[in-house]
């Protein structure tokens, strides 16, 4: 697999899998890391790391359709056949699910269906879970497609949700469990595609 990131911020995803590719862990190679955040630590992260890098942003592009198609020249001229969301805080166009479709992956900080679709995401996931009054976490590697949150879930890790839980206590504690998530969801994949 040719492994291509799309992230906002800090890309820890991305960096994980990176990580696991060059030390043999996963059987993939890092190609190409786009941003829509000039600023995110994670295209200044993938730059250093030797990755295709772009800023691709509604700024730049304001006809969705533009982005999307700039975003797909992109990342097919960059050689990616799997595309990981590493946080990326936008909605994927037509052009690129439709490329892709089938390996797209994202992360989720909840068991979805459970706390997911529009207008959930970071910290207001986190909030959600305490106010309903779940007992348990977690987080969910699902595959994209065009509804928000509603691809098929491949792999999720559980926690518990405790007495005192605080957003921030609830937040680390599912976050540390993201990283090995997505390395073995991106693994399955390739599994199932032979790779």
């Amino acid at each position: 697999m040719r492994l291509g990131f799309l992230a906002s911020h800090g890309g820890s995803a991305a960096r994980h899998l990176t990580l696991a590719c060059r030390s043999g862990e996963l059987r993939a190679e890092p190609v190409a890391l786009v941003s829509n955040n000039s600023g995110s630590g994670a295209l200044a992260w993938a730059r250093g790391a030797g990755l295709t890098t772009a800023h691709l942003s509604s700024a730049k592009y304001p006809d969705p359709d533009a982005l999307d198609g700039a975003l797909l020249d992109f990342l097919r001229g960059a050689g990616t056949d799997t595309l990981v969301l590493s946080g990326y805080m936008r909605e994927l166009g037509p052009r690129v699910l439709g490329h892709f479709a089938g390996r797209v992956l994202n992360i989720h900080p909840s068991l979805l269906p459970r706390h997911g679709g529009r207008g959930m995401y970071g910290d207001r996931v986190h909030q959600n879970v305490l106010d309903s009054g779940d007992r348990e976490s977690g987080a969910s590697v699902h595959l994209v497609t065009r509804g928000i949150d509603e691809g098929p879930v491949l792999a999720q890790s559980r926690v518990p949700v405790l007495s005192g839980d605080t957003l921030e206590t609830l937040k680390a504690r599912v976050q540390a469990t993201e990283g090995e998530l997505m390395l073995r969801a991106v693994r399955e994949l390739g599994e199932r595609r032979g790779i």
